[in-house]
């Protein structure tokens, strides 16, 4: 096996002192007097021979690990893992590398993966927030941590955020749903106190509200294992036969939702209209496509790193930013019509 390099080796190569070839990787090499012509060659050397300086001691050095920690509910998921390989290339191009950890939606363990990578000396957080974790997301921002929330929102927590417009894409998803002449227009939602859901659930209700229409509102625990998830809703859409459409408010429940129907002996779109919150799960691809509000994943990922990157290199305090990125609603052929019969169970 190959000896892997230490700043010793190169020293010894570049007849230099290990001091010299530290204060080039850390960037201080005008700070000690180090040449132009010198620094360059120790650059170049370093490339060649592909030397990768540790982590850990770069930080113990210069006080910054060049990590950045990112929490997600889940970052197998499609929509979380999407924004997360975003993050990845726009932190590596800056020098950055990031570190993930998924929080099941759960307070507990959300606490401890943020105390894991402070351990690990990260420079800053990003952060979809399950509920519970605002006084330790408080915490860092004291601190001098930079922390950026994204996906959801927690109101009175004051730290840079990047959302989504989630009443409006809701609003716009189910009056889609209206004008297409469906009237008995079903919502599966979470069991959710979390801002994002309240106000997909807004947008839903003003829907209704507007057009004179009766709410039927179905919700799910989020830990409830899948099979239970479909039987659920299958029991749900079975009580309540006039429901002639449904709007889903993620994308896994649409998933646990199709599953449902199916089992129920319907047909989407024939049967029963679908639309559901979050495209990121190819359902341009099932049969029928499934109409859906897309999320700007590539610009929540961009929008995210770049406010992050700019308060870590930053030396100048500046205010935090909130913004808010609009959705985009696809019609597809599971709303395309009214189903051309009345449900049977």
């Amino acid at each position: 096996m190959m000896k892997k390099l230490v700043i010793k080796d190169i020293a010894e190569q570049l007849q230099v002192s290990k001091s010299t070839i530290s204060f080039v990787l850390n960037g201080k090499a005008r700070q000690h007097g180090i040449s132009i012509k010198l620094e360059n060659k120790i650059l170049k050397y370093v490339e060649k021979v592909g030397y990768q300086p540790s982590r850990i001691a770069v930080g113990l050095s210069t006080g910054k690990s060049k990590t950045i920690g990112m929490l997600v509910e889940d970052i197998s998921d499609p929509f979380f893992s999407s924004i997360a390989r975003v993050v990845e290339r726009s932190a590596l191009s800056s020098g950055y590398r990031v570190i993930y950890g998924s929080t099941e939606n759960d307070t507990v363990q959300a606490i401890d993966l943020l105390q894991a990578f402070r351990n690990h000396n990260v420079d800053g957080y990003i952060i979809a927030p399950p509920p519970g974790t605002e006084n330790y997301i408080r915490e860092l921002v004291a601190d001098g941590f930079p922390v950026v929330v994204f996906d959801r929102d927690v109101p009175g927590l004051d730290c840079d955020k990047v959302l989504i417009d989630n009443f409006n894409g809701a609003l716009q998803a189910v009056e889609h749903l209206v004008d297409r002449q469906f009237k008995n227009i079903a919502m599966v939602t979470l069991l959710s106190k979390q801002n994002q859901m309240e106000e997909r659930a807004n947008g839903y209700l003003k829907a209704l509200n507007d057009s004179g229409l009766v709410q039927r509102i179905k919700q799910i625990p989020y830990d409830l294992e899948k099979s239970k998830c479909v039987e659920q809703i299958r029991r749900f859409l079975a009580g309540q036969k006039a429901i002639d459409a449904v709007f889903f408010s993620t994308n896994y429940l649409a998933l646990g939702g199709i599953e449902a129907i199916r089992q129920l002996g319907l047909q989407v779109a024939r049967d029963i209209g679908i639309v559901v919150f979050d495209d990121n799960t190819n359902f341009e691809l099932f049969s029928p496509p499934i109409s859906a509000v897309a999320q700007p994943v590539k610009q929540i990922g961009e929008q995210v790193t770049e406010i992050m990157l700019s308060r870590l290199q930053s030396n100048t305090p500046a205010a935090f930013q909130r913004i808010v990125l609009k959705t985009n609603f696809i019609a597809r052929e599971s709303t395309l019509s009214q189903p051309l019969k009345a449900n049977v169970f």
